[in-house]
């Protein structure tokens, strides 16, 4: 089974307003509401490649009640621990406004809220995958993913971890199967400039130094010069981002993480799921929502016809 956490789950209000002008009334040309965050966001497509997932994380308030709503109506398995005060947020997203986004803080999240996660997942048993994905409110300590991992060490649970800085430093040392930093997030925990990271070849030192920190796997998305990963087989996998115009980049690369970890369960393969993972993420990049089970297939063919060459 897989399972996704969340922990600062949103309502994400996407908007497009023509000549957005500060001062002013501007009304939205187009619009629409979404279950926000990584986890979520990997849930969603995940159910989409029909692959069964759970979403763990906290709800607060109407807002927390509409996420449970509309998770369920996709077809997502849910598990969210209610908090009896504060109110998820809701984030902005201007995208055409040069992907401007306005995010909320989030609820506090009381210690007996986070014991309840931390007894979920305890559950977890040989076999099963976990992802930890996404930014923490600011009640949180930056340890939080760090000590779920120390808490399953002893079991044989496929951990994916997307997050930044601190976060992400501190789960390497427990040996998660996947990693998926984007190319700023490398830049900024190696903390070098991005003359250092022009091309695919230059991820790959630092691909290869994040394995020596512990990860596994570690797919590395570059936006439009493409996707890289160094696997733990010893072989690095690379390939140009397919073409398409980029319409909507939120959940993009939760979209790789959910067509990589469903394509290595079916196959075992770190190529194929390579390639399902940037079909996905580029089908959802290319789509006005998630990327569905067709749109993934179609850019799959694609890709493999760029490769097979």
């Amino acid at each position: 089974m897989i399972y996704t956490v969340t922990l600062n789950p949103s309502l994400d209000y996407i908007v497009d307003v023509k000549e957005f002008q500060l001062g002013k009334t501007n009304r939205t040309e187009k619009e629409k509401i979404l279950p926000g965050g990584k986890g979520l966001n990997v849930s969603m497509v995940l159910v989409n490649l029909g692959c069964e997932s759970t979403a763990y994380g906290f709800v607060a308030g109407f807002v927390g009640e509409e996420i449970r709503r509309r998770m369920k109506d996709m077809g997502c398995g849910t598990d969210f621990i209610p908090l009896q005060s504060g109110i998820s947020r809701i984030n902005i997203k201007l995208r055409s406004c040069e992907g401007t986004e306005i995010n909320g803080q989030g609820p506090d999240i009381p210690m007996e809220a986070v014991e309840q996660l931390l007894a979920k997942l305890d559950q977890l048993d040989t076999g099963d995958c976990l992802v930890l994905a996404g930014s923490i409110p600011p009640t949180m300590p930056d340890s939080i993913y760090e000590s779920i991992l120390q808490r399953l060490k002893e079991k044989e649970i496929r951990t994916i971890v997307d997050a930044t800085g601190e976060l992400l430093k501190k789960v390497l040392p427990y040996h998660p199967f996947l990693i998926k930093p984007n190319q700023d997030e490398l830049l900024a925990l190696f903390d070098v400039t991005e003359i250092t990271i022009k091309t695919r070849d230059d991820v790959v030192p630092y691909g290869k130094k994040l394995q020596t920190m512990g990860a596994r796997n570690v797919l590395v998305s570059m936006g439009g010069k493409g996707a890289v990963l160094i696997a733990e087989n010893g072989i690095v996998y690379d390939v140009e981002a397919p073409e398409g115009q980029v319409i909507n980049a939120v959940g993009a690369g939760d979209s790789m993480v959910a067509g990589f970890l469903a394509s290595w369960l079916e196959k075992g393969d770190y190529q194929e799921a390579f390639y399902q993972g940037v079909s996905a993420g580029s089908a959802s990049a290319f789509s006005e929502n998630l990327a569905t089970r067709q749109e993934v297939a179609d850019i799959y063919q694609r890709l493999k016809g760029y490769t097979d060459k």
